[in-house]
């Protein structure tokens, strides 16, 4: 039976299963255009409840930009493997381990543009905290200086107390019944995505303890811009003109104490990257363009 179009690579791409020094993890890999000159590689890191599949609409516009694109789902996410209840696997500094070590695979010892949405905005800080060496840049997209809104850590606490008492079927059903808004961290629609089958497919791949855990990290999240303010690297805070994850005004004071790149895309929310994808692909292409140029900046 073949599989859903929402969740089938793009033109071009591929999934596979990524070999790191830390296991296997599953990506979608977009080379760069046929007669594109390369200009570089980025590593992308999808957010809560989301997947690699989040950023397939960004693919094909970035690779006519000249870039190899590298979509991974983290440990326990959706295709790759994670324990089902140990919560420790999933600790923020073992997801930054792991995110360099998928660094150093996909650049094979090349710095890359590493790009983190909402929940992977945190560890992708995390990771760029522990050893900047492998990055070129790092752009922070919907994700902002510390933990999530009110509202949306209790959207959280509801679903770490559903996963307390129920399977991931049963709340999976609960979350269907339920009129939740689509662009929140803790909707089970989170990206955008709308093909049912493969939604319901990617919240059964995840591991409880990976939403257990990371669903904490987001509701406890320490604000660390300055020691990320200290790291010589080019940033850049991108967002939607809406967001109730990290309210615009957090993300731009974030942007002036990094000295990061503002992009605010229009007419999009807490996913630009499915919301518009074009715009949002265009933006990314520029800074990264500007970062390569500009490798880093002289004083922070």
């Amino acid at each position: 039976m073949s599989r859903p179009a929402t969740f089938v690579p793009p033109p071009g791409a591929r999934a596979y299963a990524l070999p790191t020094a830390r296991g296997e993890f599953a990506v979608v890999d977009a080379p760069v255009a046929d007669g594109v000159e390369p200009k570089g590689v980025a590593l992308l890191l999808p957010g809560f409840t989301g997947s690699k599949e989040d950023f397939n609409p960004l693919h094909v516009p970035l690779a006519l930009r000249g870039y190899r694109t590298v979509a991974v789902d983290g440990r326990g996410q959706f295709e790759s493997d994670g324990p089902e209840a140990d919560e420790s696997a999933y600790a923020q500094e073992e997801l930054a381990r792991d995110v360099l070590a998928q660094a150093e695979a996909v650049g094979a010892g090349a710095p890359v543009h590493l790009l983190g949405h909402s929940l992977g905005g945190l560890i992708s800080r995390a990771a760029v905290l522990l050893d900047h060496m492998p990055f070129r840049s790092l752009t922070l997209m919907a994700s902002g200086p510390a933990h999530i809104s009110e509202s949306q850590q209790q959207r959280v606490k509801l679903l770490r107390d559903a996963l307390a008492v129920m399977d991931m079927a049963a709340v999976w059903e609960a979350i269907q019944a339920m009129e939740t808004p689509e662009e929140t961290e803790t909707a089970a629609l989170d990206g955008g995505l709308d093909d049912r089958d493969d939604l319901r497919r990617r919240w059964l791949g995840t591991q409880p303890a990976q939403l257990v855990a990371t669903g904490h990290q987001l509701c406890t999240e320490p604000d660390r811009i300055a020691e990320l303010a200290a790291v010589p690297l080019p940033f850049h805070v991108l967002s939607g003109d809406r967001d109730d994850t990290w309210p615009l005004p957090l993300l731009d004071d974030m942007a002036v104490r990094l000295r990061a790149r503002r992009t605010v895309i229009a007419r999009a929310e807490h996913s630009p990257n499915t919301d518009r994808p074009r715009a949002t692909a265009h933006a990314l292409a520029d800074f990264w363009d500007d970062a390569s140029a500009h490798p880093a900046p002289v004083h922070r």
